[in-house]
């Protein structure tokens, strides 16, 4: 079962270090989780990302599910064994999923009817048996099945949909507890961008005592002041001493602001997705590697970083391989912008350990969004 241990927290603000003890080892928070949504993160070996210090990765049960079957990995022992990963692993249910392609499934009281978008097959998910393929798979922690609405929602979808997603949180809780092991089950908070309804929400939740808790269906598009005040509205209601995650959150300046607010867990397929598409993260903001402003840079992605891409490449050679489509490209991107979410957050735990988080937060600001900023170099937006 999961332990949340709190070590420190910011005499300014709500940010905290703490450590959420799984089966699968210690995970010190605030942390970021890689996203290996089918088992693996793109380009990447778990040997790389044990090597930049990643503590735990995220899969996806409704992907795995679909392919390659939850009862192979069962059969072959387990998520961690199938994928050669032995630190922590968190599923998410597939609830993003269905609201990401929702032209192919239907929501019901029951649970979700939804197409394969592999081969077209249709099939239906109730919250029980979402439980139970998460168990199959192994992960060390799981989350409850919600439905994640659109922004801009109206009130009165937003309404019936955060009750339905505590409707299945209670029948989730019930099947977890009738079939104990060493999982964890996280509840999701809904309620679109309407205060009232993330309080209800996130309370009733709470009650319900879940081992940890999420904030799902914000990053969606929503202004960034609606989002910091939904998280607000979450965080007044959740217990302190449980581990709280921000679903799907990506960029580094929101993160920041996030772990302000006194959240603990992150993810998000930014930083390997635009990496794969030629654009990274570094410590004076992104970097658009397959720029022409790069081709004749003979410094690093990153002066800062230390990374093996970092210590080994130019950024001209970057560029080089982004223009002759050689995947070492992108795997070596991935590698850098991985390595600076890590360190990202490992800076800012011991920050927040040391008493400098505020500090720390200016300085790291002030040199990301002045390099953001500006075009020397190849920064600038990222590409598409």
């Amino acid at each position: 079962m999961l332990e949340f241990r709190i070590v420190a927290v910011d005499a300014e603000t709500k940010a905290r270090a703490g450590e959420l003890v799984t089966p699968h080892g210690v995970v010190e928070t605030p942390v970021f989780m890689p996203v290996g949504t089918q088992a693996t993160v793109k380009t990447l070996a778990p040997s790389d990302l044990e090597e930049i210090g990643a503590q735990i990765v995220l899969s996806n049960a409704y992907h795995l599910y679909l392919r390659p079957g939850t009862e192979l990995i069962r059969e072959a022992g387990g998520i961690h064994r199938f994928m050669g990963w032995d630190r922590a692993i968190l599923t998410d249910s597939g609830g993003f999923q269905v609201f990401s392609i929702a032209r192919l499934n239907r929501v019901t009281d029951d649970g979700l009817e939804f197409q394969s978008h592999l081969d077209g097959s249709r099939h239906f998910m109730s919250p029980e048996q979402n439980v139970a393929i998460q168990r199959d798979i192994g992960a060390d922690i799981i989350m409850a099945l919600d439905e994640c609405v659109a922004y801009p929602a109206e009130r009165s979808y937003a309404a019936r949909s955060h009750e339905l997603t505590l409707k299945w949180a209670r029948r989730a809780l019930d099947a977890w507890r009738k079939a104990p092991g060493e999982q964890s089950l996280f509840g999701i908070v809904q309620g679109a961008t309407y205060a009232d309804l993330r309080r209800e929400s996130a309370a009733a939740l709470a009650g319900m005592e879940f081992p940890g808790y999420a904030i799902g269906g914000l990053a969606v598009g929503e202004p960034k002041g609606a989002m910091r005040e939904m998280v607000d509205a979450a965080v007044e209601e959740l217990p302190e001493a449980k581990p709280r995650y921000f679903m799907g959150q990506g960029f580094p300046e929101d993160i920041i602001g996030s772990v302000v607010q006194g959240i603990d867990m992150f993810d998000c397929v930014m930083p390997t997705r635009n990496a794969r598409k030629g654009s990274v993260f570094t410590s004076r903001g992104k970097l658009v590697v397959k720029n022409a402003a790069c081709a004749a840079d003979h410094g690093p992605m990153d002066p800062e970083c230390t990374c093996y891409a970092c210590r080994n490449f130019s950024r001209a050679y970057m560029r080089h391989l982004f223009a002759a489509d050689e995947m070492l490209g992108a795997r070596l991107a991935s590698l850098h912008s991985l390595t600076f979410y890590v360190t990202m957050m490992r800076e800012m735990r011991a920050a927040i350990i040391e008493g400098d988080f505020g500090d720390w937060r200016r300085s790291f600001l002030s040199r990301y969004e002045e390099g953001d900023r500006g075009e020397e170099g190849g920064r600038g937006a990222d590409v598409n």
